[in-house]
């Protein structure tokens, strides 16, 4: 049985990924925040609660559960948190906590998980989610905080493909334009839902990349914006 690890389980994509990977018979570590549920049950699912913008609490977490098994073959780092606001609406405050959300929570948790998958034969997978804002500075102009803290998950990526490359330990980056969530549903009521791209699309592409089915894909920035 392989193993894996989705941080950000209680969201909407990473329980599409958690449901995924458990149907495709993956052990599951659901990693999901302090005082919260997953909300559902799944097979081969541990549920475990870790705050992952503390350094020291998540590296010792995430020790432990490595340590109880031989290998990790897939590490989906999903966490994260979207703000708006341009830069006259941006201050350090709030850029500080989206960097904190979504990039340090990301490096947090990939930073045990890298180190085991380097020893492993074979290597291993990790997924990161990007965001379209940060690619395209015309998206990103008012949610500039937002935009900055997921510009660095593509760099971190470049330079985790560049030192495990050589173990096959090979990191990709998702970029979703708009999920079909009931929270965007209910948001954009007006929009065309059949142009979004739902959770479960993006979960089994990703399950896919995980695979033998492709594993000689290196280095992608998949782009996930449907008609969106």
């Amino acid at each position: 049985m392989k193993n894996s690890i989705v941080t950000g389980a209680s969201g909407n994509l990473g329980k599409a990924c958690v449901e995924k990977f458990a149907s495709d018979g993956y052990a599951v570590t659901a990693i999901i925040p302090p005082g919260t549920t997953l909300g559902f049950t799944a097979k081969n699912t541990a549920v475990v609660e870790i705050d992952l913008q503390d350094e020291h609490t998540t590296t010792l977490a995430l020790e432990k559960i490595i340590s109880e098994t031989d290998r990790i073959d897939a590490a989906l780092l999903l966490v994260g948190g979207f703000a708006m606001g341009n830069m006259l609406e941006t201050d350090g405050r709030a850029l500080k906590k989206m960097i904190s959300l979504n990039f340090d929570s990301t490096f947090f948790a990939c930073r045990p998980i890298f180190k085991k998958m380097l020893t492993q034969p074979n290597g291993g997978r990790i997924i990161m989610i990007g965001a379209r804002p940060a690619l395209q500075p015309a998206d990103g102009k008012n949610m500039i905080a937002y935009a900055l803290s997921k510009s660095l998950i593509f760099k971190f990526a470049e330079l985790l493909n560049a030192e495990g490359a050589s173990k096959n330990v090979i990191t990709s980056v998702i970029v979703p334009s708009t999920l079909d969530t009931p929270a965007n549903r209910n948001a954009m009521p007006d929009a065309n839902f059949k142009d979004w791209v739902t959770p479960e699309e993006i979960a089994s592409a990703v399950a896919d990349l995980c695979s033998d089915k492709i594993k000689s894909l290196r280095d992608p920035v998949l782009k996930f914006y449907g008609n969106a």
